[in-house]
């Protein structure tokens, strides 16, 4: 069984054996449970959906996080159990999914199966030990860091299942994704279990009515940031527009730009890149033939590998010239300026674009042995031209992905 299956497997286990039980006993405080119910649900219809970032309704996992951590409402000990948290967080989840549904965009397993596992953890670790009393003698500052102690380890744990579950469905290097998911914890991750633990310990204060109080800042907090990943998607769209200025001039073939960054992207995970590093990457392959639009006499077929050094890098650092003046970061100026430059003096960023733009430039329109015989070129020059780390990189790629990277054509 794979990994993404038996993450699956085990979530849908969990949640049919949580449901069963609550049936079987029935709903202990029905009114705390509606109330945490009804916050899960309102961050499910506020999260986001399509090409989101990492923490898509951070109010809904908040909201579940504290049901899991709940101890006491209005200073009364609460009753439920592990089994009615499941319960509850994953029929509100899907409560609050119905409009995304009635869109056609419906919650996929992997946030569910999220979901229930990692409220389902901290649940377990929280709610058996607090309803025997255990943690009766803590008190002040030391349940406080007791619940902040849950709420990391939960993170942990989600962090392992997101990391899991995007190496199966992608087959991308599992420790540089777990990477990236332990360095979102320092940003929106640390405010979704900043707020977890303060609704607990609100809740055990003042009762319910903490709720709203402390979900405010982050609901407004989640809209600003789904404005700044409009904004960023919007900023990305001009780039590509950008690139195509070289196709729609005639400098170089339709799509080129797009398949560079998209190989170059694969080749950047082999390598295990941050989603920062890779985001340089990505801008700078779309626009790393923009410097031919400076030229009077258009390259044929827009191909650079094969010119002299010196004119590859006059046609670099024009591109660069180019890239500046657009506003875009001066990383992926940086990157555009140096992808002539010898290979041991380049960033890693530049090694792949050189590779993956050569590599691509020899192998269209050559045929059924048109990759091949790219390859095979590249490798030969490794000593003087290209990285053999990227080349290397880039052949577990074509071997592992080629039939569903884009081809010209």
């Amino acid at each position: 069984m794979t990994p993404l299956r038996l993450i699956h497997a085990c979530a849908a286990l969990t949640a049919a054996t949580c449901l069963a039980a609550v049936l079987w006993s029935g709903v202990e405080q029905g009114g705390v449970a509606l109330a945490f119910g009804v916050l899960i649900a309102v961050g499910e219809l506020t999260r986001w959906t399509g090409d989101r970032p990492r923490q898509a309704a951070p109010l809904g996992t908040a909201g579940s996080l504290s049901y899991a951590l709940l101890g006491a409402d209005a200073g009364q000990p609460t009753l439920h159990g592990a089994t009615q948290v499941v319960t509850v967080v994953l029929a509100a989840s899907l409560l609050g999914s119905v409009p995304h549904i009635w869109r056609g965009s419906s919650p996929s397993l992997d946030h569910l199966a999220r979901r229930v596992l990692t409220v389902g953890f901290a649940a377990v670790c929280f709610q058996p030990l607090y309803n025997r009393g255990e943690f009766d003698r803590w008190s002040g500052h030391a349940y406080a860091l007791l619940l902040v102690a849950l709420l990391l380890l939960t993170a942990l744990c989600d962090a392992v299942l997101a990391a899991a579950l995007a190496h199966s469905r992608t087959r991308w290097p599992f420790l540089p994704l777990l990477r990236d998911e332990l360095r979102g914890l320092y940003g929106i991750g640390s405010a979704v279990c900043a707020t977890g633990a303060v609704i607990a310990l609100g809740v055990a204060v003042v009762g319910l009515w903490a709720l709203p109080v402390f979900c405010l800042p982050l609901l407004l907090t989640q809209l600003s940031i789904r404005r700044y990943a409009a904004v960023r998607a919007t900023y990305r769209q001009t780039i590509a527009s950008l690139a195509r200025a070289t196709e729609i001039a005639g400098y170089t073939p339709t799509g080129h730009a797009r398949r560079v960054a998209a190989l170059g992207l694969a080749v950047g995970r082999d390598l295990g890149l941050s989603r920062l590093e890779l985001t340089v990457l990505e801008y700078a392959a779309l626009m790393h033939d923009i410097g031919q639009l400076s030229l009077l006499d258009p390259v044929p077929a827009g191909a650079t590998a094969g010119l002299p050094a010196q004119e590859q890098r006059r046609i670099a650092l024009l591109g660069g010239a180019v890239v500046r003046q657009t506003g875009v970061d001066a990383e992926v100026a940086v990157v555009v300026e140096r992808q002539a430059d010898p290979y041991r003096e380049q960033p890693v960023a530049a090694r792949i674009v050189r590779a993956v733009n050569a590599y691509e430039e020899k192998a269209r329109d050559a045929g059924p042995e048109g990759p091949l015989t790219a390859l095979e070129e590249l490798r030969l020059a490794t000593a003087a031209d290209y990285a053999p780390d990227v080349v290397d990189a880039l052949a577990r790629v074509l071997a592992r992905d080629w039939l569903t990277m884009p081809r010209a054509g």
